[in-house]
């Protein structure tokens, strides 16, 4: 399978190479064009475990690796980190479906892909016969930090270092990051957004592309933000996951389309359900649900991407993005691989913070695409409402999705099931959760915690429960400006 960079025809690479560099030379993203290759037989899946749905589609996104060594790869890399065998339960909740995502090892949908991230890494490194050191560097606007963390913390080969937003995300969250064991990571905040951590690594990757200085400290660069393919690739796993489960449980016949509404900020969660798509899925459309930071919502429904708007702190943190990275594929994806229409639209973002999509473009995308978004206040009044009907507690990021599709359905409503992406773990963020079911409003994240748990006696992940007993290791907060100092000193200390 040949990925190639969506700026430049003249940048490809093989599976193994592209999941080992995360990111293309020239600032793009590796993306297959050839979904024929690709194609999935639903029908074959619905024997088969979560483990071997998984093994069978990320196998066929990145084919440099064997059957039976993919295979392998997938169930060391979920063995005893979830809370069940079925890793991503789907649970109907009134007329409608939640797919839980968050029954990881950091309560986050983000441990679906950073379990198996790190061994593609170690594998495509071996395969490649690479010698240096892998550094992972990564921002994130919550809970990608975490879960990358503890994906690669003591990975032979490896090191990681994650850059969050100074304020950005939640006390929760954050507890996650400082107390992170391991001798090869580092957690560094940034004051500022969490777009300013993103362009920060990007321009960071750009700067060792032009003057080679990892390399000469014996190290290479990745990434393990959903810029990087082999992030994305066990994403789109989970989609035909759900879909086996709705024909099983008999509650769609097989080849029945089904809606998916993804709460998303950088499109990347989105973006695996349109691979599942050109893979064989039967999917009806992609709802793309966003909070107050709307940019997407937008996007889809002008053609106009316009990054120059204010940005809201919102109660869904890890939607808090303004530069959605991964819709720079699905340019490329619905252009049919056109090169310079992507390279120049980047540029413009870049150059000019916004750019206008061609219309026939857009037109593709509103085939397979609906947009919405949700405020705060609807979404708690969403986490309220569904908890008083059918005392199912969500979190904010799921509430949001929630609140969409209620739009949807009352707009567009196609007649097919809908199950929304739920993300995260409503303890991630006890706070906001607990105010939209009370009208209590604790100090802290974990004062928060408890009176949930009494409120709704909906069980605490043990992975939070402890982090109130663990002492922080991180306190570094740097600059935007001064996040290449940061990696530059970090690899030579």
């Amino acid at each position: 399978m040949v990925f190639y960079s969506t700026r430049s025809r003249d940048n490809t690479a093989s599976s193994a190479e592209a999941v080992l560099k995360g990111i293309a030379p020239d600032g793009g993203l590796y993306t297959p064009l050839d979904f024929d290759r690709m194609q999935i037989d639903v029908a074959g899946l619905l024997s088969k475990s979560a483990v071997e749905i998984s093994a069978q589609v990320i196998g066929k996104i990145l084919d440099d690796f064997e059957p039976d060594r993919m295979r392998a790869l997938i169930e060391a890399a979920y063995a005893g980190k979830f809370e069940t065998e079925d890793l991503t339960p789907l649970t109907k909740v009134g007329d409608d479906f939640v797919l839980e995502l968050f029954r990881g090892p950091t309560s986050a949908f983000k441990d679906v892909a950073l379990s198996v991230l790190p061994r593609l890494i170690v594998a495509a490194r071996q395969e490649l016969g690479v010698k240096d050191e892998i550094v992972i560097l990564t921002a994130t606007s919550g809970d990608t930090g975490k879960a990358a963390l503890e994906g690669f913390h003591d990975v032979e080969g490896t090191r990681i270092i994650v850059f969050y937003p100074d304020g950005g995300v939640s006390d929760v969250q954050k507890a996650q990051m400082v107390t992170q064991a391991g001798g090869n990571v580092g957690v560094c905040a940034v004051r500022g957004n969490f777009d300013d951590a993103q362009t920060g690594v990007k321009n960071i990757f750009a700067d060792d592309e032009a003057n080679h200085w990892a390399a000469a400290a014996g190290a290479r660069l990745s990434s393990a933000n959903s810029i990087n393919i082999g992030r994305l690739a066990p994403q789109v796993a989970y989609y035909f996951k759900a879909y086996c489960d709705l024909v099983l449980h008999g509650e769609i016949r097989l080849g029945d389309s089904v809606n998916f509404i993804v709460p998303t900020g950088n499109f990347g969660d989105i973006l695996a359900g349109e691979f599942a798509r050109r893979m064989g899925l039967p999917v009806a459309k992609l709802v793309c649900a966003s909070n107050a930071n709307n940019v997407l919502t937008d996007f889809i429904n002008t053609g106009v991407y316009d990054r120059r708007r204010a940005f809201f702190k919102t109660a869904s943190p890890s939607m808090d993005i303004l530069v959605s990275s991964n819709l720079e594929r699905y340019l490329f994806l619905a252009s049919g691989g056109d090169f310079d229409l992507v390279a120049k639209l980047m540029e413009q973002l870049r150059a000019e913070g916004v750019y206008t999509a061609p219309e026939a473009l857009m037109n593709t995308m509103r085939d397979s695409f609906w947009a919405g978004c949700a405020d705060d206040e609807r979404a708690l009044d969403a986490i309220g409402r569904v908890w008083r009907a059918h005392e199912y507690l969500m979190d904010t990021h799921t509430a949001v999705g929630w609140a969409v599709m209620e739009d949807f359905k009352a707009r567009e409503d196609n007649g097919w099931v809908n199950v929304v992406l739920s993300t995260a773990s409503p303890y991630k963020f006890s706070r906001d959760v607990l105010s939209a079911i009370s009208d209590e409003k604790p100090e802290t994240g974990f004062g928060a915690m408890d009176r949930l748990h009494a409120l709704s006696g909906v069980r605490v992940p043990r992975q939070l429960a402890e982090l109130r007993d663990r002492a922080a290791r991180f306190d570094d907060c740097v600059d935007k400006a001064d996040m290449l100092d940061y990696v530059k000193r970090a690899l030579n200390a």
